[in-house]
């Protein structure tokens, strides 16, 4: 669309009482990161973008560049942080990843949905404090904070959503 790669990311169907049905989409532009919102008639089409899909596992983190390594070719390649977003601070080595590459640059990484980590840091619980639903920020392995149960402790290994990054569960 407009000569650039473009992602849905939300969309929704709406038939008008009068009038043709059509879907109001956002979409989201794989380079610059900017997001509009357009309707879209039904019947109309949009070309797919010469996008390149690759799976890789993660080696090594280089200042703001996360190198990845192709699992079929082997082949080594950077990854900037901004690319990743979010995604980098779940990041742990050897992860898998399925990258996306327009015109030979990666421009979208989709790590696993969850991840398990161990607790490197967190604040001790108060005995007889777990009738609520409190919780407490802790510091697990890659250095993010997630706030966990007061139950948690130091060296403790959870399972953590890295879309929202939500505690999970502990893991045994």
């Amino acid at each position: 669309m407009d000569g650039h790669p473009w992602t849905v990311v939300e969309f929704q169907f709406v038939k008008p009482g009068k009038g043709t049905a059509f879907t109001r989409t956002k979409f989201k532009n794989l380079i610059t990161g900017q997001v509009i919102e357009r309707n879209i008639r039904s019947g109309d089409t949009l070309e797919p973008a010469d996008l390149e899909h690759k799976t890789a596992n993660l080696m090594y983190q280089d200042g703001d560049d996360y190198f990845f390594m192709d699992n079929e070719t082997y082949e080594q390649f950077p990854v900037a942080a901004e690319v990743l977003g979010e995604s980098a601070k779940w990041l742990v080595d050897n992860m898998k990843a399925d990258l996306l590459f327009y015109e030979g640059r990666p421009v979208s990484v989709d790590i696993e949905n969850h991840v398990v980590l161990e607790i490197t840091y967190c604040e001790p619980g108060v005995k007889g404090d777990t009738a609520t639903n409190a919780t407490k920020p802790a510091t697990v392995s890659t250095g993010a904070t997630v706030n966990v149960p007061l139950f948690i402790e130091n060296g403790e290994v959870i399972k953590i959503d890295t879309r929202t990054g939500d505690y999970l569960g502990r893991v045994k």
